[in-house]
């Protein structure tokens, strides 16, 4: 598929690389118009699913009803707060450093090439405390 140009999805695959956090769309949106005034929340949305059909980005479904986008498209595990639903990537060398970040139980699954991990992150665990 040959795509023309577009400054807009430049910016919004851009913004994507130098975040771990997953963004939602409406953060890219925020993020984008910035650099962008007139770009309508639809632009935003019609550009991450185009990047994320062709492969350059990753649409993320964690069970929130709220897509994520991550820029990181190779196989790597993801970490997903019950809590607050946030989604950050783990850099696991093995399965065991999961109990580390988590600091409680969790439950996991394979979605495709990406691994989900569920539990509560160090946050909300610290919130809880508090």
């Amino acid at each position: 598929m040959i795509l023309k140009h577009s400054k807009q999805r430049d910016a919004i695959k851009g913004f994507l690389m130098t975040r771990k956090d997953h963004p939602t769309a409406d953060v890219v949106y925020s993020h984008v118009r910035k650099e962008f005034p007139n770009i309508s929340l639809g632009t935003v949305y019609r550009n991450l699913t185009l990047l994320s059909d062709i492969g350059e980005i990753l649409r993320i479904r964690v069970g929130d009803g709220i897509d994520h986008f991550d820029a990181t498209v190779e196989p790597h595990y993801h970490f997903v707060c019950t809590k607050c639903n946030g989604v950050s990537d783990l850099n696991l060398d093995s399965l065991n450093q999961i109990n580390e970040f988590a600091d409680a139980s969790f439950d996991g699954h394979i979605a495709g090439h990406v691994t989900y991990f569920y539990g509560t992150c160090p946050d909300c665990t610290k919130k809880t405390l508090s």
